[in-house]
């Protein structure tokens, strides 16, 4: 499946903005990545085994923040990672 990676994170992607990855839930496709992208799962997911607060993560058009979404192939995952900032 296709994933979006954000631009804070494409340091650990050679710059990609889309990646491939497999698994059959959202946990299993972050286990892919960090697999294929070492140290990009402890960016979006904390110590706790849960999204970072930060984080806004899409399966197609719809926001979820559970681990455990199923997903297919034809699934595409969007990461979103919130800035934050003031004046």
């Amino acid at each position: 499946m296709v994933v979006r990676i954000p631009t804070p994170l494409r340091s650990y992607t050679a710059q990609a903005s889309r990646v491939e990855a497999s698994g059959a839930s959202l946990a299993a496709v972050l286990a892919d990545l960090d697999r294929q992208f070492p140290g990009i799962r402890f960016r979006v997911v904390d110590e706790q085994g849960r999204l970072r607060r930060h984080m806004r993560v899409f399966v197609n058009d719809e926001m979820t923040r559970d681990l455990d979404t199923p997903l297919t192939d034809r699934d595409e995952v969007t990461f979103v990672q919130a800035l934050s900032g003031g004046a």
